[in-house]
C-alpha cells in the first residue's frame, strides 16, 4: 500500500530533575551540597533514508516519545541524558506543523536530519547553587519538559520526469519499457493505484528518475477518481510527459483529452502548467495506416503544438526518440538551474 500522508504526535524527552543532597562523610567536615544535575531529554529526530519509498512503516504508531533524562543524585553524580528517537522517512517528505500547516522541513536528499521535537534541559542540582554567601542551598531545579507537537508528514515524490495522462493511456507500460520498474499492467482504467518510480539508465552512464502518476480524470482537482492524492506528486518533477491514448478510437479527439488533464492540473496549481511538457501519442501499434497518425498530428499542429511524438510502449516503436527528447529537455533545465545558481552566487 502506498501511504504518503501521516499525522503523528511527537514529544521530546523530559529533562531529569536536579538532586538536593549534602555530603556526609567521616573525617570530611563541612562536606557541603553534593546534588548532581539531571540529564537532558532526548530529541525526536526525523531523518531521510533512501531505503524507504512510502510512509507505511509509520502507520501503526501515532505517538513517538524520546527517552527522558535521568535524575541527578548525591555525590555530584549527574543524570544520564536520554537517547534520541530516530524516525526515518523517504526522500521527498515534508514535515508540516498541524496547527498552522507551515512547512517545518523539506527532505530533498538522503541523510538529512531535523530535530522535530527537542528534549528538555535537565535541572541543576543544589551543588550548582553553592556560593560563598550561600554555602548550603537546599533547593534544586526540576527538569524542563520536552517539546511536544503534532506534525503532518507528507510525501511528494522526487522525480525528474512525470508521466501524466488519462487512465489507461499506457503510462505503466511505458515506464516498464524504459526502466526496470514493474508496475501492475492491465487493459482497464485505474490499474495503477499508486505512483511507480523507475530509474532510466542511459548508455553514457547517466540516469534519471521517472514517475508514473496514476490516471487523472475530469474533476480530479476536487478529488474525483484518484483526485488530489496524486496530483501533488507532479509538483516536484522537472519535465512532464503527457501520454495520450491514440489506439482506442481512430476518431478520438486527443486534443480534448490533452486539455482535460491540463485543466485539472491548472485548477490544482497554476504552476504545474509552467512545467515543460512533452506530448506522446501512445498505442501506435493499434492503428492501421499512416493516414490516421497524420490526422492526429494535424489536430495538434492546428492548435499550435507542432512537436508530438508517436510511440508504442508495447512494441518500443518511437520510444528511443521520446527518450532523446526527455534527456535533451532535462539537460537544458539543469543547465539553466546551474546558471541561475552561479548568477545568484555572483550577486552575493
Amino acid at each position: 500500500m502506498f501511504i504518503d500522508r501521516r499525522k503523528i504526535y511527537l514529544k521530546g524527552g523530559d529533562g531529569g530533575r536536579g538532586c538536593v543532597s549534602f555530603r556526609r562523610e567521616k573525617y570530611v567536615p563541612k562536606g557541603g551540597p553534593s546534588g548532581g544535575d539531571g540529564g537532558n531529554g532526548g530529541d525526536v529526530i526525523v531523518q531521510s533514508d533512501a531505503y524507504y519509498t512510502t510512509l507505511a512503516h509509520l502507520k501503526n504508531l501515532k505517538h513517538y516519545k524520546a527517552e527522558r533524562g535521568r535524575h541527578g543524585s548525591g555525590s555530584n553524580r549527574h543524570g544520564k541524558s536520554g537517547g534520541p528517537l530516530l524516525l526515518s522517512v523517504p526522500v521527498g517528505t515534508l514535515v508540516k506543523d498541524e496547527a498552522e500547516m507551515l512547512v517545518l522541513f523539506d527532505f530533498t536528499e538522503p541523510g538529512q536530519t531535523y530535530a522535530a521535537a527537542k528534549g528538555g534541559k535537565g535541572g541543576k542540582g543544589n551543588a550548582f547553587f553553592k556560593t560563598s554567601t550561600n554555602r548550603a542551598p537546599d533547593y534544586a531545579q526540576p527538569g524542563i519538559s520536552g517539546e511536544e507537537k503534532t506534525v503532518i508528514l507528507e510525501l511528494k515524490l522526487l522525480a525528474d520526469v512525470g508521466l501524466i495522462g488519462l487512465p489507461n493511456a499506457g503510462k505503466s507500460t511505458l515506464i516498464s519499457r524504459i526502466s526496470a520498474a514493474k508496475p501492475r499492467i492491465a487493459d482497464y482504467p485505474f490499474t495503477t493505484l499508486e505512483p511507480n518510480l523507475g530509474v532510466v539508465r542511459l548508455e553514457d552512464f547517466r540516469s534519471f528518475v521517472v514517475a508514473d502518476i496514476p490516471g487523472l480524470i475530469e474533476g480530479a482537482h476536487q478529488g474525483a477518481g484518484l483526485g488530489t492524492r496524486f496530483l501533488k506528486h507532479i509538483e516536484r518533477t522537472k519535465v512532464l510527459v503527457h501520454l495520450l491514448d491514440a489506439g482506442t478510437d481512430a476518431c478520438r479527439d486527443l486534443l480534448a483529452d490533452y486539455h482535460t488533464v491540463n485543466r485539472e492540473m491548472e485548477q490544482f496549481s497554476p504552476m504545474l502548467l509552467k512545467k515543460p511538457q512533452i506530448i506522446a501519442l501512445n498505442k501506435m501499434d493499434l492503428l492501421r495506416g499512416d493516414e490516421i497518425v497524420r490526422q492526429f498530428l494535424k489536430q495538434f499542429s492546428s492548435a499550435g503544438i507542432p512537436e508530438v511524438y508517436p510511440v508504442s510502449a508495447v512494441s518500443g516503436a518511437g520510444v528511443d526518440r521520446l527518450l532523446t527528447a526527455m534527456v535533451s529537455m532535462l539537460d537544458r533545465i539543469r543547465k539553466e538551474e546551474a546558471e541561475n545558481i552561479t548568477k545568484t552566487d555572483g550577486e552575493i
